[in-house]
Order: structure tokens, then C-alpha cells, then sequence
């Protein structure tokens, strides 16, 4: 049979609520009964069940991560962060994928609830009324990470999206391109995609450009590929800043496709800076955005909910920075 709490006390000579304030750091313990305890543990290959220790001390440990793509490129090093971060405070991760559905991700909020997870870590293409609701049927703390509340209810980690694509447009304009496309779905509201979508147009029109869409049902390199395909042969264009580096390597691809050149015909600039960027040909000019960062931030705002430590803000932007290759370079 399974050690217990009560035979870790026996063995170490103490109380099992001393066992507890040792497993659970609620309280000082001497170095030489804490260590007593750790050795009794360790001898009798004790496992505490989180579920009971969480019915005792209102806490599990773990933090519940919702993402929409776990096999997305830049995910492996945001999960990272969050991890180191999470490790650092003595906290577990529990990692799902919701496809980005939001009847799956309303799902998953309710049964991290049920685990008892501490709190969740929230990754959307939006944030919809339905995941507010859920948040407050649930009551436990959630910080969103790459994802916006634009009421500023829920705390936040991301980069300042619209003021990125700002700044590519304005980038590729002191480059002498004045027909700039921007490649991504126009169709969805409240996305990451809107907000870049967002800044490229009030960029274009301050500088007294004229906006180009190239539209996709899908932000993905297939769909991309096709719609730059049919775009460069029907609308003269110098210029695409995509809203990721996926569909920026379509078209790359695409215009060569087309017999024409890169950059020299058709600069191209994506988003995310994931690894793909490095293995384009030419290598993709990117928005770089710090994926490490996002996680250890978006986890060290959960220890703070968790322990409440003072929050100077319920929204924090990282920095962002345009980094320029082969395929938007001077020729």
C-alpha cells in the first residue's frame, strides 16, 4: 500500500500537521524537523494527493494553461517560461490544447475548475463574452497571456500589436514602398489579427497610403499561399506585411511562385519571429516578440494574484522589435 501522511509522521516523529506545514510551506519549521520530514518522505517514496491536500489547504499547486495550438512554433518556448516560473514558486503546470474553439475552451475552464487548479493561464485568438462568464462562474484567478480584455477587467501579458504593424508600415514606407498589403483575415473582430490589422491601416492612412487586403479564410500557409498567388497577378503591389511568419513564408513563396523577386519586386515582412523565420529563403524580416517572456511574465503575475502581492497593473506590454533580413533588405 501507498505511504500516507500519518506513516511520513510516525516515521519523522512529529505531527501530521507538521508533515502538512512542510508539504504545504504555510508555516516556519526548524531546519532539523524539516529535514526529518523530507527524510521520511524520501524513504518511503511519499506522494501527497494534490486533490486532498487542496481540501485542506485550499490549494492544489497547479496552474491550469489553456492554449489554442500547443504544436504552434512559437509555443514550445512561451510554455517554457511559464514552466521556469512556475518551478521557481513550486507550482505544476497542467497544459491543454482548445484548437482555439471556444465551446472546447469554455470546457476546459470548467473542468480545470473542477481539478481545483490555483488558476489558469488563458491563451484565445479573442476574448468573447462566454469566457468572461465562465472566468466569474469559476472564481479563480486568470491572467490572460497573449490575449487582450480591451476592458482591462482581467489581468493581461502581451505586446502592443496595433503599434507593431504602426511601425512595420512605417519601416517599409522609408524604404520607398507605397503599395503595402497587409495578408490575414479580415473577417474576425477582438483578434490578434485585428489589432495588427488595426495599426497597418491607420498607419497607411496617416502616411496617405491606400490599404490593400489580401484576405484568408485561414491564417495558415495553404490559404496564404493560394490568395498571394491570385493577388500579385491581379493588383501590383510592392509590399506585404502578413500576420505571421507562417503566411509570410507562403508568400515568399508565392511571388516566386510567380516569377518575380524577393525583396526587389515584393518586400515581405511577418510577425512572431518564430523559427521559421530563420529557415526561409531569403530570411524573413520579422516582428519579434519575447515568447519566454510572455510565459514567465503571465506566470509571475499569477504568483503575485496567488500571494497577493501588490499589481501596479492589471496590463502589462513587452517590447517588441522589427528585425530585419534578406527578405525586405536594401537591393
Amino acid at each position: 500500500m501507498s505511504a500516507t501522511i500519518y506513516d511520513v509522521a510516525r516515521e519523522a516523529g512529529v505531527s501530521m500537521a507538521t508533515v502538512s506545514r512542510v508539504l504545504n510551506e504555510t508555516a516556519v519549521v526548524k531546519d532539523e524537523t524539516k529535514k526529518r520530514v523530507l527524510d521520511a518522505i524520501a524513504k518511503l517514496s511519499y506522494r501527497p494527493n494534490a486533490v486532498a491536500r487542496g481540501l485542506a489547504s485550499k490549494r492544489t499547486k497547479t496552474i491550469g494553461v489553456i492554449v489554442p495550438d500547443v504544436s504552434a512554433a512559437f509555443m514550445a518556448e512561451l510554455v517554457r517560461g511559464i514552466e521556469d516560473v512556475a518551478r521557481m514558486y513550486h507550482y505544476h503546470i497542467i497544459l491543454c490544447n482548445s484548437d482555439g474553439l471556444l465551446a472546447r475552451e469554455v470546457d476546459l475552464i470548467g473542468t480545470m475548475w473542477e481539478k481545483q487548479v490555483d488558476g489558469i493561464i488563458f491563451m484565445s485568438p479573442a476574448l468573447l463574452t462566454e469566457h468572461v462568464n465562465t472566468f466569474e462562474e469559476a472564481q479563480i484567478p486568470i491572467v490572460l497571456c497573449r490575449t487582450d480584455d480591451p476592458e482591462g477587467r482581467i489581468p493581461s501579458v502581451n505586446i502592443d500589436n496595433s503599434g507593431a504593424s504602426i511601425d512595420a508600415v512605417r519601416y517599409l514606407h522609408k524604404k520607398g514602398r507605397n503599395k503595402i498589403a497587409f495578408l490575414g483575415s479580415i473577417h474576425h473582430e477582438g483578434t490578434l489579427t485585428s489589432e495588427r490589422r488595426r495599426g497597418y491601416v491607420a498607419e497607411m492612412e496617416n502616411r496617405k497610403l491606400t490599404p490593400i487586403f489580401i484576405d484568408t479564410a485561414r491564417e495558415e500557409y495553404q490559404d496564404a499561399l493560394l490568395a498571394v498567388r491570385t493577388h500579385v497577378t491581379m493588383e501590383p503591389i510592392d509590399a506585404i506585411l502578413a500576420a505571421n511568419d507562417e503566411m509570410a513564408i507562403a508568400a515568399i513563396h508565392a511571388i516566386l511562385d510567380e516569377k518575380k523577386s524577393v525583396p526587389k519586386d515584393i518586400a515581405v515582412v511577418g510577425f512572431d519571429n518564430t523559427k521559421l523565420s530563420m529557415m526561409a529563403r531569403p530570411e524573413l524580416t520579422t516582428i519579434a516578440q519575447p515568447m519566454y517572456d510572455y510565459g514567465a511574465v503571465a506566470m509571475r503575475f499569477m504568483t503575485k494574484l496567488l500571494l497577493d502581492e501588490p499589481i501596479s497593473t492589471f496590463r502589462v506590454v513587452l517590447p517588441h522589435q522589427i528585425l530585419e533580413h534578406a527578405s525586405s533588405a536594401d537591393v
